[in-house]
């Protein structure tokens, strides 16, 4: 432990700054991936509620959504709702519009700092990297006759530290931005899907 605090330090502050990014990093996936976990559907509710809503039942296609819990349930049961009322389509087709924006919005809710995070930390690193050699150079040229190898050697190793410190914080989060991107979509997905299908029985008259 003394020996990872010894080397923390020796990076100077930008290692401290790119431990905190780390930390945030990490707290944010684990964060949205317990937002994220459940909201795929297995579309067994939907396709019940389909199979129900091509007969004509509409209350029971209703019935089956409203056990359901995922955002592409969600939006669907909203839309049967609204059909089954009577509403004009174009009001629906606004309105589920905007509850699709609203619950993807949501989801997305700090992708976007974490992508900040992956981004940002490589260049840290190469500027702690460079600021460490101008520091170890410094050195050198005031060592004069009594430079040697091992005092530029440690200089340098402490200043590509922090270049190490941000990849190491910039491959996590990047990785995890993608997953958790890759799942929103999925998401966005699903919900077109389950509303066309939906208004495509719609039209057909059982």
């Amino acid at each position: 432990m003394q020996q990872l605090l010894g080397i923390l330090t020796s990076g100077g502050p930008i290692v401290l700054v790119l431990l905190v990014l780390s930390v945030c990093s990490l707290a944010l996936i684990g964060v949205k991936l317990v937002q994220l976990r459940g909201t795929i559907s297995n579309g067994e509710a939907q396709k019940a509620a389909l199979e129900k809503w091509a007969t004509g039942d509409k209350r029971a296609a209703i019935q089956c959504m409203e056990t359901a819990a995922t955002p592409a349930d969600n939006i669907t049961l909203v839309a049967m709702q609204a059909l089954a009322s009577g509403q004009n389509s174009d009001a629906i087709d606004g309105d589920l519009e905007w509850r699709g924006n609203q619950e993807i919005s949501g989801l997305q809710r700090h992708i976007p700092l974490l992508e900040l995070i992956a981004m940002i930390s490589p260049l840290l690193g190469l500027l702690g990297t460079v600021l460490g050699m101008i520091q170890s150079f410094q050195e050198l040229a005031l060592a004069e006759g009594a430079a040697n190898a091992s005092l530029l050697a440690a200089g340098i190793w402490q200043a590509l530290l922090t270049t190490a410190a941000g990849l190491l914080v910039a491959i996590p989060a990047a990785v995890g931005a993608a997953l958790l991107n890759t799942r929103v979509e999925r998401v966005a997905q699903q919900i077109e899907s389950s509303t066309g299908q939906l208004f495509a029985l719609n039209q057909k008259k059982p």
